[in-house]
This record gives structure tokens, C-alpha cells and sequence, in this order.
């Protein structure tokens, strides 16, 4: 059985890799078609008079003045750090219904569960703070994250707690990417939202810390399962980036 496991996530992996790839390339060639777009609308487009009725007044006002890169990065953030709490929601339900009973690892299951219930909630705020686009995949993130977790949790406690270490090895690291970025804006708002993102940081360090106390290089073929894990994670930040 964890050989099915292990050989279905690394399908899965793969999969999310060749979606990444696919819109990475579709993402140039729209960049490169919108650039041509424009530089025809430019030279086509005659000004508008004086009586036309502005952008401005049907299209809603960002709540920032900030510049249109910063802008997208933004929202780029918002919309992956939704989805990424989203999947680690769906992952912990997963663990909690296979290992929910055991009186060891389901306390602990469901204390990291309950924070990420809050993360969630928070950036389902944030998004419709900032008028953001929410991602299209919910769906699949939440199948995709209750597959991982209870997978995961049919191997074994360690082996849970395995996928728990890798999950939040990256979305750590990727925390501490955002408030490098988060840095270089100087806005009231975007501070608030800084010490968001570090605290939300600061308790998935916490779930590693948790993850490693209670034995998770000890799962079947660690390397192999938290390898996977980890590259499926970095795939599916970069997807829910873009869509």
C-alpha cells in the first residue's frame, strides 16, 4: 500500500509540474499578444473627449495607490497565500479523519488544524479587502490536499507527519519571500498585512518544529515522500499564482 501511495504521488507531482509548465508558456504568448494589443491601440485609438464617460467611474478604485507592478504582486500574494491555506485546511482534514482517534497525534492534529481554520478565514478577508481574484482551482486544491493528507495518514503517524514537516518547510520559506517583498512597499496597509504574513509564518514554523518532535524522519522512504511533496507544493504556489 505505500508503495501505491508513494508511486500515485509522484504521478500527482508530476502532473501539477507539467500543468506549471503549460502555463508558464501560455502565459508568455498572452503577455506577448496584449503587448502587440496595445502598442496597436495606442496608435489607433483616437483620446477621449472631453464627454466621455471615464474608466474611472464604472471600474471600482483599488484600495491602494500603489504602482501596477506592485499592484499584481499583491495580488499574486493574496491569491496563493488563500489557496496555499486552503490546501493545508483540506491536508489536516485528511489527517484528522484517518488519525483523529489516536490520543497522541490527534490533539496535535487538531490544534494545527484549528490555526490554519484561522489562517484561512483571515485571508478570506484580505481577499475581499483588496478586491482580489480568488483562485479557480479551489476545487482541486481541496481534493488534491485531503488526498495528501489522509494518504499521507494511512502510512503512518510518522509518515503524517512527514508530509507536515515538507508542506511546511515550503510555504515557511515562501512566507519569508513575501515579507522580503512586503518590505519594499511603504504603506500603512501593507504593513498590517506584513505582520500578518509573519505571524501566520511564525505558526507554520511552529507545525515543523511539531512535525519533527514527533518523528517524521522516520516515515517510509522520507526523501522520497518529502521530496515529492515539496516539489508538488512549489507547483502548485507558482498555478495558483497565475490561476
Amino acid at each position: 500500500m505505500a508503495s501505491s501511495l508513494l508511486n500515485s504521488l509522484k504521478r500527482t507531482t508530476a502532473s501539477l509540474l507539467l500543468t506549471q509548465s503549460r502555463l508558464a508558456s501560455a502565459t508568455t504568448t498572452r503577455a506577448l499578444s496584449t503587448t502587440a494589443l496595445t502598442r496597436q491601440a495606442t496608435t489607433s485609438t483616437p483620446p477621449p473627449s472631453a464627454d466621455s464617460p471615464s474608466s474611472t467611474d464604472s471600474a471600482p478604485v483599488p484600495p491602494l495607490k500603489l504602482s501596477k507592478e506592485q499592484r499584481e504582486l499583491l495580488e499574486e500574494m493574496i491569491r496563493v497565500d488563500q489557496a496555499g491555506e486552503l490546501g493545508a485546511n483540506w491536508i489536516y482534514r485528511g489527517q484528522y479523519a484517518v488519525l483523529g482517534s489516536d490520543k497522541k497525534v490527534g490533539p496535535l492534529l487538531q490544534h494545527m488544524w484549528d490555526q490554519e481554520k484561522h489562517h484561512l478565514k483571515v485571508f478570506d478577508g484580505i481577499v475581499s479587502q483588496y478586491r482580489v481574484r480568488p483562485t479557480a482551482l479551489r476545487p482541486i486544491w481541496e481534493m488534491a490536499g485531503f488526498a495528501l493528507g489522509a494518504g499521507t495518514a494511512l502510512l503512518g503517524k510518522e509518515a503524517a507527519m512527514a508530509c507536515t514537516e515538507a508542506v511546511e518547510t515550503v510555504i515557511g520559506g515562501h512566507y519569508n519571500d513575501q515579507l522580503r517583498e512586503l518590505l519594499k512597499i511603504d504603506h500603512p496597509d501593507i504593513a498590517e498585512l506584513r505582520k500578518v504574513v509573519k505571524q501566520f509564518r511564525d505558526d507554520e514554523l511552529e507545525h515543523l518544529e511539531t512535525a519533527l518532535e514527533h518523528d517524521a524522519h522516520k516515515a517510509p522512504q522520507h526523501e522520497l515522500l518529502s521530496n515529492a511533496i515539496k516539489q508538488g507544493c512549489k507547483a502548485a504556489i507558482w498555478i495558483s499564482s497565475k490561476v
